[in-house]
């Protein structure tokens, strides 16, 4: 069981970025599925999650209303739509799955795969 973040890259401040995170091994229906990020020298930290039972979505504070997350069935792929991105969304992003209600809180996550690097530069 594997998932792997991907679509990540350099972009310029008030842009725009599409990250994916397919799994291979598992459907992904199963599972709430979370986005993490984690800048150097700093704590992992929790930017969305997407619920398995009703596809409900919750962001954190310093993404809502710029990021959107969705979910793909057919392609057991979870998006991570990102808009005017700002120097500080800089980091590695992350997916990983849970089946916790404290989807929050990364210890409670599993499936961590190799993130994808995001960089907000001009």
């Amino acid at each position: 069981v594997q998932l792997q973040a991907s679509g990540g890259g350099l972009v310029q401040p008030g842009g725009s970025l599409r990250l994916s995170c397919a799994a291979s091994g598992i459907t992904l229906d199963h599972y709430g599925i979370g986005w993490f990020r984690q800048a150097p020298g700093t704590e992992r930290e929790w930017v969305s999650f997407i619920s398995s039972s009703d596809g409900s979505t919750y962001y954190a504070d310093s993404v809502k209303g710029r990021f959107t997350i969705s979910r793909d069935s057919a392609r057991s792929t979870v998006y991570l739509e990102m808009s005017s991105l700002k120097p500080e969304d800089t980091a590695v992003y992350y997916c990983a799955r849970t089946s916790s209600s404290s989807f929050s809180q990364y210890q409670y996550y599993d499936n961590w795969g190799q993130g994808t690097q995001v960089t907000v530069s001009s």
